[in-house]
């Protein structure tokens, strides 16, 4: 008999404010520091938020590009993901109400792959349907570009 997994779910996770720039955030069991660098008067024991939020992308561009291209039986390896953003810090520093705080962001993504080019095409156009980070970012406003750089195995 086959487990059917839940299709929607509450995800629940504690963060303790142990600063006024960090907090550990804890969810399954594990923690996650966030904070700010010295700099900004944290400890720089861990990513920021916005550099925690940018750094999701990325694992979830990984993530769902993995479980895509398993499903159309194609091998992606030595995956390399390249994130650039435009970040307007005047929301953060109290300055101005911004609308889309990260304008643009890039993904420079280089993987070796098996895949032909119109797999890759099929590839990208299902990142681009089931990658939630990424739909969240489209629908901030913010222009998202990736560039695949695909080296034939």
């Amino acid at each position: 008999m086959a487990i059917r997994e839940k299709t929607t779910i509450k995800m629940r996770m504690e963060g303790v404010a142990l600063s006024h720039a960090r907090t550990d955030v804890s969810i399954r069991g594990l923690t996650k520091v966030i904070d700010e660098p010295v700099e900004r008067g944290g400890t720089n024991q861990g990513m920021s938020p916005t550099e925690t939020f940018a750094a999701s992308l990325v694992g979830c561009t990984n993530v769902i590009s993995h479980k895509i291209a398993h499903r159309m039986g194609i091998q992606l390896e030595s995956m390399v993901i390249h994130l650039e953003a435009d970040f307007d810090r005047r929301g953060v520093t109290l300055v101005d109400d911004v609308a889309i705080p990260f304008p643009a962001m890039t993904l420079n993504i280089d993987v070796a792959s098996d895949a032909t080019p119109e797999q890759m095409l099929q590839l990208q156009r299902e990142l681009a349907m089931y990658c939630p980070i990424a739909k969240l970012v489209r629908a901030s406003g913010t222009e998202l570009t990736e560039v695949w750089n695909v080296t034939p195995l």
